[in-house]
């Protein structure tokens, strides 16, 4: 899954071995099953012994109407990778049996950024694999730098990346259906004795990770539920501060922000779980790298904190004289119907 050159270590390439639980994957592929339909989809960070995407699309092959599948298999010990190739059903059985599946040799070893992989990435409708986190951008800029569909597993953070951020400001991208956390198959040893690993009772190792998303530009219906508004700003103003250098009041929780206040407002980036393009829209990023220093109401000095060149980056919120966060937070406004 990992490129060691660009990783550095051995121990960085390990933190990239997380492997989706089918059930993960049918859980949120059941919300696309329309985009499939005579489609190529291509999952060019995989390795079938251990991923279950390729598994789970050449089971669901004739169910979703697929064209072709496509797996790409990276070898990171330095050897040439595999490519797969299924295009269904040949004997009637239902079932995608090894002499179906096409099993080929790479010239190289199988990393995502290569010629012969990009030749692999260009026949594809859709892209569908969980990259290497370390990777995100420069896997994300791939898919956007060749049009292409996906859906693809990363951190909930990935949304405030410079390189990123600006996609989900122009819906061009968003999250996918679910959220929260998720249980990745991990090798056995994997940060073991840390709060998040735990191994089942045949051995099998897991790390869970709270912060997962789906990363996706294909339209889902729940991306076009508007969120139901319940909190008054004018009946509670004490509750909703503005921030000392940005002209927004903070929101602590998105069920919080109140229906009836037409100005900016910061938000935590959980709120993009519930993100309806038309019912709001996304102003900026107050965020270091992908902040925009153009929406700040103030800019500080020396004079005003000891440590002002980091509230210059994100909203500081200060309440009876006393600094109280300078968490990032997504600035967002309520579109007028």
């Amino acid at each position: 899954m990992s490129n060691n050159k660009n990783l550095g270590d051995a121990k960085t390439a390990k933190q990239d071995e997380f492997y989706t639980q089918l059930r993960d994957i049918e859980e949120e592929m059941q919300h696309y099953r329309g985009h499939f339909t005579g489609k190529v989809v291509l999952c060019n960070c995989d390795d079938p012994v251990e991923s279950n995407f390729f598994k789970f699309f050449a089971n669901s092959f004739e169910f979703l109407g697929l064209k072709k599948l496509i797996a790409v298999c990276y070898n990171g010990n330095g050897g040439r990778g595999r490519w797969l190739e299924y295009d269904g059903d040949k004997n009637g059985n239902k079932t995608p049996d090894p002499e179906e599946i096409g099993v080929h040799e790479l010239e190289g070893d199988g990393d995502f950024r290569s010629p012969e992989c990009i030749e692999f990435l260009k026949q594809a409708d859709i892209v569908v694999t969980n990259p290497p986190f370390s990777l995100f951008r420069e896997y994300v800029a791939q898919l956007m730098k060749y049009d292409k569909k996906f859906i693809i597993l990363g951190s909930m953070n990935a949304l405030t990346y410079k390189e990123v951020f600006p996609l989900f400001q122009a819906n061009k991208i968003w999250y996918g259906w679910n959220c929260g956390g998720m249980d990745y198959i991990v090798p056995r040893g994997y940060k073991q004795g840390s709060s998040g690993y735990w191994e089942d009772a045949k051995g099998n190792a897991f790390f869970h990770m709270g912060n997962t998303r789906w990363f996706t530009n294909l339209d889902h219906k729940k991306r076009h539920k508007e969120l139901i508004l319940v909190k008054r700003y004018k009946k509670n103003p004490e509750l909703y501060p503005k921030y000392d250098n940005y002209d927004a009041i903070n929101v602590d929780k998105y069920k919080g922000i109140p229906e009836d206040y037409d100005g900016m407002m910061g938000v935590p980036i959980s709120f993009m779980d519930h993100y309806c393009p038309e019912q709001f829209e996304i102003i900026g990023i107050a965020n270091r790298g992908a902040g925009d220093p153009a929406l700040r109401s103030r800019v500080y000095t020396k004079d005003d904190y000891p440590n002002y060149s980091d509230l210059n980056v994100g909203p500081t919120l200060w309440v009876n004289g006393k600094l109280k966060n300078t968490y990032s937070r997504l600035l967002i406004r309520r579109k007028k119907h």
